[in-house]
């Protein structure tokens, strides 16, 4: 059995991480952590549990955790993950970041876009980000894997391919993305607050959210240049789910609707956890909640020539834990889909 700990057990992200790894068939939870002072039985955070199950997120102490685990997640707020994450790898252990901390590979974004020095440049390098789809080989090998941001895992999924073939103007590219106030973690603040959020959709951190340098990052890597993408967020009254939709212009005129999926189909035919839809469907929220799937459609507006590509995921799975587990199963070698849905 995997030895695992997840610090930040009280957390949406850590929450639904410590419900996957109870129920998969081949780890053991050693540690359930927390900044708070006093423990917390874990039936508090997670009232479906069974009574058999008698385990406490109990206050942070590297020791006890680097003497039973084998694996380390973090699921703590961003900037905070980078010095705790070098500790365990000086430690030995595999880590697994569910926050930004190791996402982008220039360390001169993170002032920019996370307000702080990258404390631990180097490790950078190191990390691979965990995007499943596209880097399972390096996952293997990985002892510091970046989980994906969860606004840039599905327009990542969905236009990877696309910009690897060279079938849309790299220059072209609109993402609007609608999210579950889920996304916006358990801090209170006055806009995910139930009156704001209740019978309102707003857009907000119009053209400066932290994840549009990860979602260049990732296209440009696929395109083999430099990409600057649109990128426009907006909050669902909803507690889970993040529908994008996508518009770019086709590269050539011979780019057509079916030819784009079936780029999409052949890319991630054996992925168990990307579905292409069929002309004429669309991915819907309602489709992926509760699971990690991420589902991707496409419509070509013959009208425009515009290409419109719409990708939905859950924000907590998908775009959080669900992916999180799905890297711990590819590297350690258990089946992809071990504890997932």
């Amino acid at each position: 059995m995997l030895n695992c700990a997840v610090l930040g057990a009280t957390g949406y992200t850590g929450a639904e991480l410590t419900r996957i790894l109870l129920a998969h068939p081949n780890v053991r939870i050693t540690h359930l952590t927390t900044r708070q002072e006093k423990s917390i039985p874990l039936r508090e955070i997670l009232p479906s549990v069974s009574r058999d199950v008698k385990l406490a997120i109990t206050p942070y102490n590297f020791e006890n955790v680097k003497r039973k685990a084998d694996v380390v997640f973090l699921c703590l707020p961003h900037t905070e993950a980078m010095t705790t994450g070098d500790l365990f790898l000086k430690a030995g252990k595999v880590v697994i970041d569910l926050s930004a901390d190791f996402r982008l590979k220039d360390p001169a974004l993170y002032p920019k876009w996370y307000g702080v020095e990258h404390a631990f440049p180097a490790r950078l390098k190191q990390a691979v980000y965990g995007l499943c789809e596209v880097n399972r080989s390096r996952i293997r090998k990985a002892r510091l894997i970046s989980n994906p941001g969860c606004y840039p895992t599905g327009p990542s999924i969905a236009l990877m391919p696309l910009l690897g073939k060279k079938l849309i103007a790299p220059g072209s590219i609109i993402i609007n993305a609608a999210s579950g106030t889920s996304g916006a973690g358990k801090k209170l603040v006055p806009a995910t607050q139930f009156c704001e959020v209740n019978e309102n959709y707003t857009a907000y951190k119009v053209n400066k959210h932290q994840h549009i340098p990860e979602i260049e990052q990732n296209l440009s890597g696929a395109a083999g240049e430099k990409i600057k993408v649109t990128f426009i967020p907006h909050l669902l009254p909803v507690q889970r789910g993040i529908l994008a939709t996508i518009y770019a212009e086709p590269a050539k005129a011979s780019v057509t609707e079916d030819s784009i999926r079936k780029v999409l189909e052949n890319a991630y035919a054996k992925d168990p956890f990307v579905r292409i839809k069929p002309a004429g469907q669309f991915p819907s929220l309602k489709d992926v909640r509760h699971t990690n799937f991420c589902d991707v459609g496409v419509s070509m507006d013959v009208r425009t020539g515009r290409l419109v590509v719409f990708s939905a995921i859950d924000n907590l799975l998908k775009g959080a834990s669900g992916q999180a587990v799905q890297n711990m199963n590819i590297r350690f070698g258990f089946p992809e889909g071990a504890g997932l849905i």
